[in-house]
């Protein structure tokens, strides 16, 4: 089902931007108040971090642009992208192994990419909505090639009430179980997100068109 992997993979893109956007949108108004601290070994401390901050930012921008140019070398960005990665605080640290991960899957070095997701997915350090969003692309791309038992562990604690990203887990849940042969369980899943308010509309009428090619009960 290509058509299906796509359209996953395009929403989780797009959902992680939306949650992003929703954790982060106060930044501006932490910052402000850290302003007004007025501690001068804080601000110190805030002026080095920002200094940081800025440096892999723009690293991460010059590369990210250079991606978007027609015949960019991307297996080269992803290079670049790793070397981002060694170099940059917490936050871009994780930015550039994410990108990393989706150049080398762009690119055919699916190995690599499931690396750098595994990676992100074990490292404390990083966001846990960044560490989520790493296991869900861990398990998508791992569905051909990886224990069909491993993939359903993986994707089981994120498809939790609660989880921001569960309505995307409970579709990998319904694709693993496809790929274990139990078309049944993957028909329960997946009328249970027909029905489910909650989820986004495309993965509502993506799960009805999977439906529709399963095997009759």
């Amino acid at each position: 089902m290509p058509d299906i992997f796509d359209e996953v993979q395009e929403d989780l893109r797009a959902e992680r931007a939306r949650q992003l956007g929703m954790r982060y949108g106060g930044a501006a108004a932490a910052l402000a108040l850290v302003a007004v601290l007025g501690v001068a070994g804080w601000q110190g401390w805030r002026w080095y971090q920002t200094r940081e901050a800025e440096a892999a930012a723009n690293a991460f921008l010059v590369v990210h642009r250079e991606t978007e140019q027609q015949g960019a070398d991307l297996k080269a960005a992803a290079a670049r992208f790793d070397d981002i990665a060694t170099r940059a605080p917490d936050g871009y640290r994780t930015l550039a192994r994410l990108r990393a991960a989706a150049l080398k899957s762009e690119t055919g070095d699916l190995p690599g990419a499931l690396a750098e997701w595994d990676a992100v997915s074990n490292d404390r350090g990083a966001d846990p909505l960044y560490r989520d969003l790493a296991s869900l692309n861990w398990v998508l791309h791992g569905l051909d090639s990886q224990d069909p038992a491993l993939l359903a562990a993986r994707v089981t604690p994120l498809a939790a009430e609660g989880s921001p990203w569960r309505a995307s887990a409970r579709e990998l849940q319904a694709l693993v179980a496809i790929r274990q042969g139990n078309a049944a369980e993957a028909r329960r899943i997946l009328q249970g997100l027909t029905a489910d308010s909650a989820a986004p509309q495309a993965l509502r009428d993506r799960a009805t068109r999977v439906l529709a090619q399963l095997p009759n009960a």
